[in-house]
């Protein structure tokens, strides 16, 4: 008899500690804390991402259309539209950026829309040389936006020099395969989220390393320490160097563009946070409504306050960031300090509440 009752007492302590390993652990793949995922992935997908890609690729079609008459005659008036329309494209993908999920994580498509600084070292060898594969990993730096604002400012220190550098049928090729790269490359992302991408990341509602919110909320930190913070201040800023790099800046070659790039970078984040409709102020089920659930309403302002605290500290910048970090470089260091707080809140906080863990190795060393 008494061996029964040990067998029995062995058999319910393993039952109840089974049920507490599913219960607690991330990668069990059970959420318990009741909130709906569902609602918040299919929030994400319907009215922040899809419509976001959508609105760049039709600005990356018009960035097209105005490059081939700017390629049939190179003239100001063609040259100052296609910068307009560089630049409204450059904005969109601000919005874009942080969903390294799907098929753009399958073919890798930020590191082919938007590394910097560009390598004009590279790119003056492509437009030399005219054999050239783009999708290849060592042209990176050669492609994308960046490259785009080397070709239409940074080219000759002049615009009629510039006007007349595309007189060489090389370079109207190399800004024309450019152009038309990044606009494919965003065609095949939006195609696969509005054909079978989309039904695939909201049905993915459990919490594992592997699953949709998990590897978003991940993907959209590490986003907004990397991309947003290092790459945009701390970099360029000097934080991780022993001196500025001024030249690192986003938008280098023309000039006025890195605050404002930076800004509607930050807009963003904090729109995803709080499930604000892209292009609308309607908002849905977000990061922020999840915790609210969770009663950390503390949270939520706290993040709130903070995204709104870095935005003060960016808009007292110079429009060019590189004039800002050569004549008074402590103002990016303080954009910097104050974007580096809400990390903490986001790495740390949110995620533990959300009982979701890092899947990222922050290289940074802060």
């Amino acid at each position: 008899m008494t061996r029964k009752i040990f067998l029995l007492t062995v058999i319910t302590i393993f039952v109840i500690a089974c049920g507490a390993s599913s219960d607690d652990d991330p990668d069990s793949g059970n959420v318990t804390d009741g909130f709906d995922r569902g609602a918040l992935l299919t929030n994400l997908a319907d009215n922040l991402i899809i419509p976001a890609f959508q609105d760049l690729n039709v600005k990356l079609t018009t960035l097209k259309t105005d490059k081939d008459a700017f390629i049939s005659v190179p003239d100001q008036t063609n040259l100052d539209v296609l910068r307009a329309s560089w630049l409204s494209a450059y904005k969109a993908w601000q919005h874009v950026e942080m969903y390294n999920i799907g098929k753009a994580e399958g073919i890798l498509y930020s590191f082919q829309m938007n590394v910097y600084p560009v390598s004009t070292i590279d790119v003056e060898a492509n437009v030399s040389s005219g054999g050239y594969d783009l999708t290849h990993t060592n042209n990176n730096d050669a492609v994308g936006f960046p490259a785009v604002d080397y070709m239409l400012y940074g080219i000759a220190d002049d615009d009629a020099t510039i006007l007349g550098k595309y007189s060489d049928a090389k370079y109207k090729t190399y800004l024309s395969d450019l152009i038309n790269q990044m606009q494919s490359l965003t065609e095949t992302v939006l195609d696969d989220w509005t054909s079978s991408y989309k039904a695939t990341f909201v049905s993915s509602t459990s919490n594992t390393v592997t699953s949709s919110l998990n590897k978003l909320i991940n993907d959209y930190i590490f986003y907004y320490e990397k991309g947003l913070r290092a790459n945009k201040f701390g970099i360029p800023g000097g934080v991780f160097s022993t001196s500025p790099l001024p030249e690192k800046v986003e938008a280098f070659y023309s000039k006025e563009l890195s605050k404002e790039l930076a800004l509607e970078a930050l807009n963003s984040v904090q729109n995803i946070f709080n499930g604000k409709h892209y292009s609308s102020n309607t908002t849905g089920e977000s990061f922020k409504s999840y915790l609210v659930y969770l009663e950390r309403n503390d949270l939520v302002t706290l993040i709130n306050s903070r995204f709104d605290a870095a935005r003060v500290k960016i808009e007292t910048l110079d429009a060019n960031f590189s004039t800002q970090i050569n004549t008074d470089n402590a103002k990016i260091t303080e954009a910097f300090d104050a974007l580096q707080l809400v990390v903490v809140s986001l790495k740390v906080d949110m995620l533990q509440a959300f009982n979701i863990s890092v899947d990222f190795v922050d290289a940074d060393g802060d």
